[in-house]
Formats: C-alpha cells, sequence, structure tokens
C-alpha cells in the first residue's frame, strides 16, 4: 500500500457538531497533555476505557459540592434537586437510546451488572429445562459466562453461533442456529476484539421469529453508533458509562417494559420494595425494583453530562474521525511484513486487533509503552474469540475521536521496532 504522509492526508479538517476541530475538543481531556516514561501520552486503550472530559469531572464535583444528598429519600430542597437530576439522567438516556419510556432505563454498575441481571432474573424465570441459549464465539466474557452458567442452573443447552470471517453474525448464521426450543439469544452489537457490527435490526426479526428475546452487549457498539432500541426491537441493551466518555461505575439496563415487568427483583432492600410485611414483601414497579440500596448517584449525574457531550459533538463527527484513524492504522501495519491483522476490514470501529510475527503480544506492548503509546495485550476478556482466531492472545490498537493521526502516525514507526523486536533483543 501507498505510504501515508502528512502530505497526503485530506486537506479539509473534520469538525464537530459544536464546530470545533479535533485539536480544540482535546483540550477538554486533561490526560491527552499526559506524560508517559518522559514521552507524551499516546492513549490507544480506549476499548477498555475512554478518556474523560472535564464536563463529566465538574458535573460529578458540583454534585458532592452542592447536593450530594442520597435519593429518593427526603423531603428537604437538596434531597429533591438531587433526586430530580439522578431521574433526569434517567429520562435523558432513555431519550439517547430511543427508549419508549425513562422506567424502561435500569442503572447497575457496569455492563457486565446489567447482563448479569437478566441472566438471573429474566433467565431464572423464563428459561426451562431442554429450553436452549445462543450466544456467538465472539462474545465478551460477560456476554458469555452468564449465559453459560443459566444453561447449567436451568438445564438449559448453550448453543453456539460462529460468526462470518469478518466477525459479524449475520442473520443467515443465526437463523441456522434457531429451533423452536430458542428461548434467548445474546449477541454484542460491536465486537470488542474483530471490531465487527451486527444488524440488530435483523437479528431481532430472527429471534422474534421463534419467540425468543434478544439481549445485546452494547458496551462497544453505543461508543460507534446511535442506538434506537424501539426502530431495532431489541429486548435488552445494555452499556457501560465509562467507554463512553463517562465515569466508571455506572452502567445502564434498557429492558422492554412488559419484559422487566415480568422478571423479580434480583437483589433485596432499600428503595426496592413496596410493602414489607413481617413473613412476606411486596416489591415496587419497574425501575425501582432493580435499583435496590442507594446508587452511584454522581456517576449517573457524570453519565448524563457524557451523554450530552456526545450530541453536542456528533455522532457523524465521530465516526469520521475514527474512521480515518482506522483506515491510516491499518495501511500503516500492513505495510510492515511483521505484522499479522486480524481484522482489518473492520477499522471504521476503531479496534485493531494484530500481532507480531513470532514475538510474545506482552514483550511488544512493551515497546509501545516506553514510547509513551498505551495499547492493549492479552485476550481482552474474551478467550471464545481467541480460539476462533486460532491464537492465545493479541495486541489491541484502540482509538476515538479525541486521537489524532500523528499519533497514529508515531504509533506506526513504533509498530516497525515492535516489529523487529527480535533483531534488536539478539
Amino acid at each position: 500500500m501507498k505510504k501515508h504522509t502528512k502530505q497526503d492526508r485530506p486537506s479539509s479538517v473534520l469538525v464537530a457538531k459544536d464546530g470545533r476541530t479535533v485539536e480544540e475538543i482535546r483540550k477538554d481531556f486533561p490526560m491527552t497533555q499526559a506524560l508517559e516514561h518522559g514521552h507524551p501520552l499516546i492513549y490507544f486503550n480506549s476499548g477498555a476505557t475512554s478518556l474523560k472530559p472535564v464536563q463529566v469531572l465538574d458535573k460529578m464535583d458540583r454534585y458532592y459540592k452542592e447536593y450530594g444528598v442520597n435519593v429518593a429519600r427526603g423531603v428537604d430542597k437538596i434531597g429533591y434537586d438531587a433526586t430530580k437530576a439522578y431521574e433526569d439522567v434517567r429520562a435523558q438516556t432513555a431519550r439517547f437510546i430511543g427508549a419508549a419510556r425513562p422506567e424502561e432505563i435500569i442503572f447497575t454498575r457496569n455492563t457486565t451488572e446489567a447482563l448479569n441481571l437478566i441472566a438471573y432474573a429474566y433467565g431464572g424465570s423464563h428459561i426451562a429445562e431442554g429450553d436452549e441459549i445462543i450466544v456467538s464465539v465472539n462474545e465478551h466474557h460477560a456476554n458469555y459466562v452468564p449465559w453459560q452458567e443459566l444453561a447449567k442452573r436451568q438445564g438449559a443447552k448453550l448453543v453456539l453461533v460462529k460468526p462470518d470471517k469478518t466477525g459479524q453474525v449475520t442473520p443467515e448464521l443465526l437463523e441456522e442456529k434457531m429451533t423452536t426450543r430458542t428461548r434467548l439469544v445474546a449477541l454484542f452489537h460491536v465486537s470488542n476484539v474483530m471490531g465487527a457490527s451486527n444488524d440488530l435490526e435483523a437479528l431481532a426479526e430472527v429471534s422474534h421469529r421463534q419467540g425468543a428475546v434478544l439481549v445485546v452487549d452494547g458496551a462497544q457498539g453505543i461508543v460507534h453508533h446511535p442506538v434506537d432500541v424501539m426502530k431495532s426491537d431489541v429486548d435488552f441493551y445494555c452499556f457501560s458509562g465509562h467507554k463512553l466518555l463517562g465515569p466508571t461505575g455506572i452502567g445502564v439496563l434498557y429492558g422492554k417494559a412488559d419484559l422487566l415487568r415480568a422478571m423479580p427483583p434480583w437483589q433485596f432492600g432499600g428503595e426496592m420494595i413496596d410493602v414489607v410485611g413481617d413473613y412476606e414483601t411486596t416489591f415496587a414497579d419497574i425501575p425501582a425494583r432493580f435499583e435496590a440500596g442507594t446508587m452511584p448517584i454522581a456517576e449517573v449525574l457524570g453519565l448524563g453530562e457524557a451523554l450530552a457531550y456526545v450530541d453536542r459533538i456528533g455522532y457523524d463527527f465521530i465516526q469520521a474521525q475514527i474512521a480515518l484513524l482506522g483506515q491510516r492504522m491499518v495501511e500503516g501495519l500492513e505495510a510492515l511484513p511483521n505484522m499479522e491483522i486480524y481484522n482489518a476490514s473492520n477499522y471504521r470501529n476503531g479496534v485493531l486487533a494484530y500481532n507480531a510475527k513470532g514475538i510474545h503480544p506482552h514483550d511488544v506492548a512493551g515497546v509501545y509503552d516506553r514510547e509513551g503509546i498505551s495499547i492493549r495485550a492479552g485476550h481482552h476478556c474474551n478467550q471464545p474469540t481467541m480460539r476462533f482466531l486460532d491464537v492465545q492472545s493479541t495486541l489491541r490498537a484502540s482509538v476515538n475521536f479525541y486521537n489524532t493521526l500523528d499519533e497514529v502516525e508515531h504509533f506506526i514507526e513504533v509498530s516497525k521496532k515492535a516489529g523487529d523486536f527480535l533483531d534488536v533483543l539478539f
């Protein structure tokens, strides 16, 4: 491939919906100014967690300084202010993903907890012995192990669907695995290793044709694509705040209201009850029945500010910037004979899985680290995909809209050093 130089780059500068360029936007992210081993930090690990803008940090700080009390537990003004702010984010989240009503939004700690909630509360009451649960062999452990365990508990059968060579689960591949005993299908929106995007609307149609529900792990998907849960007709959609510019410790479970109301609580305690008798208790309606105890209030508010930030800059800008960076990364690595890329066609989702031939990924990651470049090495909480690729582990570079082409160029230069690691060592 033709080497990409600064002179080859598009003359037009990508501009966000709010009128700012990448260089201006980067000022919102303090970590873009950090140093690592004496080098400017190049953060290519956004697939693990995104950087956080100051607007999110300030929002959480203001809560703790100005009205940092519990929600739904007082009649005083600051209690009202905290509760209103918390519930406003629930309504905001519903609008952000196209849910029908705010009560279809359940706040959790993360995507993992949201998926486990479904497995216990929905799975425990709707999956019976002999029923079938379908997952793909490219799922993150959070969307794989809960269904393994559910199948064991209920005496159900776990059915594996193998994606196509790009990592996508097509409607045709899913259809081949569907039977009259299929009750639940659990699939990713965007793969955290392969970067493949699934067609949720088509997969929902196939699932519903047999009366099964579709559970979607959206942890990576919502970062790159606008989500409309009503249009796609998914039954459950789960994601985390920390991958979408928000804080850690906050996740979202979307579920259709009729499904959520048919699910028993899975945790018990304060604020999820209706009436507590001496020997029997009735439980609150959704969403309260699934939010036992004190919730991560500051984190919910931080999530709301993160969603507002995405709205301000726009998904069109996010997608265009990531595609530009991803394409150049693929070009640069494909020009290096020692590098093997596993998902070159999926660069638009900003996730690049690759290895340096004959060198352990951890050793290669150390070369990057010494040059101030943060990437990930390992199985990425996705050992099923490692078996799909027939490797033990990979390198993964994942970019976001706050990264730049100059950072990618330096990454390519260091990749050449990493590919020559054995020559340098010996």
